[in-house]
């Protein structure tokens, strides 16, 4: 980690190929505004917010997608809003269905649900909707 990045963007994904697009697409839009980190399950998710967190970096947003073996992402972002009710929650899915997506709309703010494959300029607009932490 950089000691000049104080915001991140903490993407969580059991598919490394979703991962890495994900994390190129943030980082040539953002460059350096957001340390951008990434994590292959609910779990590792977990443990980078607390490592992050105990640096003193602020995790602005969570995006994960949802069907993930061992932990799936609404069960993530459960613990997430529990410990960090300040952490934005971004959900990127193909596989829930209807009556899930509205339930984790309802029960966990959910600040966006997007289908893969997601749009990046939508998802773009989701975290500059949410950055608490805006200079401007």
């Amino acid at each position: 980690m950089t000691g000049n990045l104080t915001k991140a963007i903490v993407c969580v994904d059991d598919e490394a190929i979703i991962l890495m697009s994900l994390k190129a697409q943030l980082r040539n839009h953002y460059k350096n505004k957001f340390l951008i980190e990434t994590s292959l399950s609910g779990e590792e998710a977990i443990t980078v917010i607390e490592e992050l967190k105990n640096s003193g970096v602020h995790v602005q947003m969570l995006i994960s997608d949802w069907n993930m073996p061992g932990m799936r992402g609404d069960q993530l972002f459960s613990i997430i809003k529990e410990k960090y009710p300040e952490i934005n929650l971004i959900l990127i899915t193909g596989q829930a269905d209807k009556e899930t997506l509205n339930a984790l709309r309802n029960s966990m703010k959910v600040t966006a649900i997007l289908n893969k494959p997601w749009d990046p300029k939508t998802l773009q607009s989701y975290i500059d909707s949410f950055d608490t932490l805006n200079e401007s």
